[in-house]
């Protein structure tokens, strides 16, 4: 897979009260945060921007799929919060895409771990920085993928196979 620079996308990796963020423009990370607070969240699909004035028309969350397995309480407190998502998000349909279809793109197996999600994903960027994960980098000499971490990096790997998958993703016509 090629990076090519697009219109961006906000990347949501939901969970209960706060969600890891991306605004990923196919080729660059323009925005990112592991831990936003869900209620910022839906001021920011309000408006359609994040950060900085950073704009953005298109948004994509990873879905929960029910797999036959009974839900905690904290899985079914993520989904009212994709739903509250989808209901302020105006400019067209949100996508979703279920976690196995983002491990499958991105790995080739749904199997796949988030530990070779991660490896994965630091593939796929320039190793300019610095320190042992050239795509992250160190503060002194910053990769592309520096200081995206956590859920934010789950949320990249949402954007990443919305923007990189050939198949239609699901969305939510409501």
């Amino acid at each position: 897979m090629k990076l090519i620079k697009s219109d961006p996308i906000l990347a949501i990796d939901p969970g209960t009260t706060k969600s890891g963020v991306v605004l990923f423009d196919g080729e660059s990370v323009l925005y990112s945060n592991a831990e936003m607070d869900n209620g910022d969240i839906i001021e920011a699909l309000n408006i359609g921007c994040v950060g900085n004035n950073l704009w953005f028309e298109e948004a994509v969350i990873e879905e929960i799929k029910s797999y036959g397995m009974p839900m905690g309480d904290t899985t079914i407190q993520t989904i009212i919060w994709i739903g509250r998502f989808i209901e302020v998000w105006t400019p067209s349909e949100m996508n979703l895409l279920p976690r196995k279809t983002i491990v499958t793109f991105l790995c080739g197996s749904s199997r796949a771990k988030d530990s070779n999600v991660r490896r994965r994903i630091l593939d796929l960027f320039p190793q300019t920085g610095g320190g042992k994960e050239p795509a992250i980098g160190t503060k002194p000499q910053p990769g592309p993928l520096y200081g995206v971490a956590a859920h934010s990096l789950s949320a990249l790997a949402v954007g990443l196979t919305y923007k990189y998958r050939e198949e239609e993703t699901a969305t939510f016509t409501g």
